[in-house]
């Protein structure tokens, strides 16, 4: 995987839909949240996904085909299909039948090799064959969310976004950084609480921690680099 291009200026980040006044910060617990964040940066100063990519178009296309798969299965297909089809053009003359052959052991591989064609289609038509790093050009991307779209500003540095997948979520709630019922909720807390100097990789730290150490059913608290500063950490005690 090569280094994303970088955006000339940074975007403010985007708001998330329905927004609520941050809630009020003791100076103890911004304390607590900034030493959280500075622990994650000496861990991995620099936290990039794991799906390969080596372009924008490769980056959109692999993050969409990730929706309810793993980054694992993805890499695996991609390996060969970006050999093949590494651009909108390439993609849309292999079209939808030749492209599910490298996507059938991915989740809604139909639904996705659609969306994927039509993505490319609409690429060219509509944008030169370029992905567009506006938020609002990217989400108007047959298969492409607000989810896949802040996936990508982020990982590529165009504007802070958090992705709220089942890994940020639970993490959020077990570090008491957000209490929201609802990944918006959720994200609308994480971008009002979290410090602006570790916005831009809050996403990364917060899903690879999710992913590998504070997993779902035996979190390795043993393990956790922030262990001493979570308040769930009791629940998981024995």
């Amino acid at each position: 995987m090569v280094a994303p291009p970088k955006s000339p200026s940074r975007k403010p980040p985007a708001k998330p839909p329905g927004k609520k006044p941050p809630r009020r910060l003791s100076p103890a617990e911004q304390a607590r949240i900034a030493t959280l964040f500075e622990r994650f940066e000496d861990a991995e100063s620099d936290p990039r996904t794991e799906l390969n990519y080596d372009s924008p178009y490769t980056l959109v296309t692999a993050v969409a085909l990730s929706a309810q798969a793993t980054d694992v299965s993805v890499n695996k297909a991609t390996a060969k299909l970006f050999d093949v089809a590494d651009t909108p053009e390439k993609m849309l003359a292999l079209g939808e039948e030749g492209l599910i052959p490298f996507i059938a052991s991915i989740g809604l591989f139909r639904t996705k090799a659609r969306n994927v064609i039509a993505a490319a289609r609409l690429l060219i038509e509509q944008h030169g064959g370029e992905v567009p790093l506006e938020r609002e050009a990217l989400q108007a991307l047959p298969g492409v969310g607000r989810k896949t779209a802040s996936v990508v500003l982020n990982e590529l540095r165009v504007e802070p976004a958090i992705a709220v997948d089942t890994h940020v979520f639970r993490v959020a709630h077990r570090l008491k950084l957000a209490f929201g019922k609802t990944p918006d909720q959720v994200e609308a807390e994480l971008m009002a609480v979290i410090p602006q100097p570790y916005l831009v990789r809050a996403h990364h730290w917060l899903i690879l921690h999710g992913r590998y150490i504070c997993v779902a059913r035996k979190p390795k608290c043993e393990a956790c680099p922030v262990a001493d500063l979570c308040p769930s950490r009791a629940l998981f005690a024995g």
